[in-house]
């Protein structure tokens, strides 16, 4: 069977299973020994404001959600005082939260998240993509090298420091 992928804004009808795939992929962060999503953060309140302010996207195959992500315009006040440089200092999206279910991790949807975003942002004229990781994230880590994101320096986020990416598109 082909299956079908649709990339689409989150609607609160999606926010259990949101919290599900959040819930799986915090619990993999803390296998991989990350530091990472390990202190209550993100929360059911995190997902359900995203879906309220509308930034919340997710991936579904044959309607069954697969990947979560928020995407934010312009708004992220740690990126403010990066320890580096940003290669612009134009308009820019936030990827942020991006958490894929067990029953797909490590299948390429994460990589087709961002493209979907990358898309997204150039169809709304924004050519810049922005993100942060923590150090020890070895997986997030390795999709940002794959698809060329430009290590910046460093940011302090909840406490802790974290690597910054951005892609010029």
């Amino acid at each position: 069977m082909i299956s079908e992928i649709k990339f689409r804004k989150a609607t609160q009808d999606d926010s259990d299973k949101i919290w599900k795939i959040l819930q799986q992929a915090i619990e993999r962060r803390r296998l991989d020994n990350s530091q990472q999503w390990q202190n209550g953060y993100p929360n059911p309140e995190t997902v359900h404001s995203d879906i309220e302010k509308q930034i919340g996207y997710v991936l579904e195959e044959n309607d069954n959600v697969v990947v979560y992500s928020a995407v934010i315009l312009n708004d992220e006040p740690a990126y403010e005082n990066i320890e580096g440089k940003w290669l612009s200092d134009g308009d820019f999206n936030v990827v942020n939260r991006l958490a894929v279910s067990d029953e797909v991790a490590g299948k390429g949807y994460a990589t087709e998240i961002f493209r979907r975003i990358e898309d997204l942002s150039r169809q709304n004229g924004i050519f810049s993509v922005k993100v942060d990781t923590n150090f020890d994230n070895a997986a997030m880590l390795h999709i940002l090298k794959k698809l060329d994101y430009t290590y910046c320096g460093e940011v302090y986020l909840a406490g802790g420091e974290r690597k910054a990416f951005e892609k010029l598109l």
